[in-house]
């Protein structure tokens, strides 16, 4: 299950942003013996596709820390992360890494099954992290979206670090995230009956 751990704290940080699980992994495969991409995969360590990797990456980081570009982005990311959380659990799962020796013996026979896992993961976060970037946004006015940002692309570094070091921690972050959205559930809720309360107040019917 190690296999599967590793894939989906890739795709999670895939959805957090789409260009470092996959820069990590090519540069970890390509000058480190920590991680062996399986043969289908190897093209992440091309020094070109990390050039281009590093490229968007750099782009990523400046455009989702400027209020209302950082929603557009997340827009466009809407397609971007998830397909990048399917390529992240695809070469994640079946690389052999320094927890995992024999990746192949769990998505032997269905090797599309980790990339639509992936892409569902990644996109699931990535929803979260859309849903609640407006509500710092409107709760700051505008100033926090460098800091959360910022913490949303070190735990995307984490997680990917973590995911190929040490799997099972990706449980943590799991039970992190399921806790995130309910409370980001709740403050989405409680800002509702504020704004109904206030039109009420100001002799509107809702």
């Amino acid at each position: 299950m190690l296999e599967v751990l590793t894939g989906s704290g890739l795709a999670a940080s895939a959805g957090l942003n789409a260009y470092i699980p996959l820069m990590l992994m090519g540069l970890l495969a390509r000058y480190t013996d920590l991680i062996e991409l399986p043969s289908g995969w190897q093209w992440l360590g091309n020094g070109w596709v990390l050039a281009i990797l590093a490229v968007l990456l750099a782009v990523e980081v400046v455009a989702d820390k400027v209020p209302v570009v950082d929603h557009v982005n997340d827009m466009v990311q809407t397609v971007v992360r998830p397909t990048a959380g399917g390529l992240a659990f695809g070469a994640g799962s079946g690389s052999e890494t320094v927890t995992v020796s024999d990746p192949d013996t769990f998505f032997s026979t269905h090797q599309w099954v980790p990339v639509v896992v992936g892409v569902l993961i990644a996109l699931g976060v990535h929803l979260l992290k859309a849903a609640a970037r407006p509500v710092v946004n409107a709760t700051t006015a505008g100033f926090g979206a460098p800091v959360a940002s910022t913490a949303e692309d070190a735990t995307s570094v984490v997680m990917s670090v973590v995911a190929i070091l040490l799997p099972v921690l990706v449980l943590v972050f799991a039970v992190g995230l399921v806790v995130f959205a309910v409370w980001l559930v709740r403050r989405r809720r409680r800002h509702r009956r504020r704004e109904r309360a206030a039109a009420r107040a100001a002799g509107f019917r809702v």
